[in-house]
């Protein structure tokens, strides 16, 4: 005798679709401010100007074009330098000032702690600014050292010196944002491993590698991250100081910069959005083979 099976009861549609309601408002917002900027870029990088009958379809040339394209070459291996060395410097920095901070042992541990973040709190645009300034040998802080004693320091602005200057204001900028993404994961640690470590007998460099460094492994991930993609994305800094050291930075310093120069200078809109699209890819392609390498050595 076989028992016959309860068939699965259908949930009202109207039940069905309260989820769909719900995610309605966002995915309406989303379609617009995400997939429909980066459809409208695609289907700009499939065509190009003429001279005589306006936008003509060109598949992949501008791809081609790109690949092939000393400047777009150029600015991209300058700002993977950029990445390969001011990141990680920044990183060290705001890991050992959470470090300090969490230790308990810093006097005046609030104050420092806002103090580190407070620059993050400063927009770019004045940061840069500020920082341009005091990079000035004419009229900056550099340049009033150089009367005031009698020296000649190097120029900051100058082209073999830019970039360091630059990766020294970024640094300045988002110490204290790592610093805040570090510490909040060390606070997270639960105080039964500290307790069990003091009864072994640890010092302190050994709570630090045995405890906390792999406590916060995930929040180091996520600060390589977006550090990565800061770095691919990086604009504001060059592009103004590009006006205090015209010689130094090209319109074709980073990426961006390019892409931005084709398009409101240069009239190349297709070819711009082709230079972001690719850019786009790279930076989403290391990302991910830095979060996938993340994941395994958590395992």
């Amino acid at each position: 005798m076989t028992i016959p099976q309860a068939r699965p009861r259908r949930l009202p549609r109207r039940r069905s679709l309260a989820g769909w309601q719900f995610v309605a408002p966002f995915m309406l917002v989303f379609a617009l401010v995400f997939i429909a900027p980066i459809g409208y870029a695609i289907h700009l990088s499939l065509y190009r100007r003429q001279l005589i009958g306006g936008n003509s379809f060109v598949g992949l040339d501008n791809y081609q074009r790109a690949l092939t394209d000393p400047q777009f070459w150029s600015a991209l291996g300058r700002v993977a330098v950029f990445l390969a060395v001011q990141v990680p410097i920044m990183l060290f920095l705001a890991l050992l000032v959470a470090l300090a901070v969490d230790s308990g042992r810093l006097y005046g541990r609030s104050f420092f702690r806002v103090a580190v973040f407070l620059p993050y709190a400063v927009p770019a645009v004045v940061a840069t600014l500020m920082w341009g300034f005091m990079y000035g040998t004419r009229f900056g802080l550099v340049g009033n050292i150089n009367d005031a004693l009698g020296v000649t320091l190097p120029d900051p602005l100058h082209p073999d010196l830019v970039l360091l200057s630059i990766g020294n204001i970024v640094t300045w900028e988002f110490v204290g944002y790592n610093m805040v993404i570090f510490y909040s994961a060390l606070r997270v640690v639960p105080t039964a491993l500290y307790e069990a470590a003091e009864v072994d007998g640890a010092g302190q460099l050994r709570v630090i590698r045995a405890i906390k460094l792999p406590a916060i492994r995930g929040a180091l991930v996520v600060a390589t991250i977006f550090s990565i993609i800061g770095s691919f994305q990086l604009f504001n800094e060059p592009s103004i100081l590009q006006h205090l050291a015209p010689n130094a930075i090209t319109t074709y310093f980073t990426p961006n910069l390019y892409a931005y120069s084709l398009s409101f200078s240069g009239q190349q809109y297709n070819y711009s959005a082709t230079v972001a699209i690719v850019m786009g890819l790279v930076t989403m392609a290391i990302a991910y083979l830095v979060q996938l390498r993340g994941i395994r050595e958590g395992q």
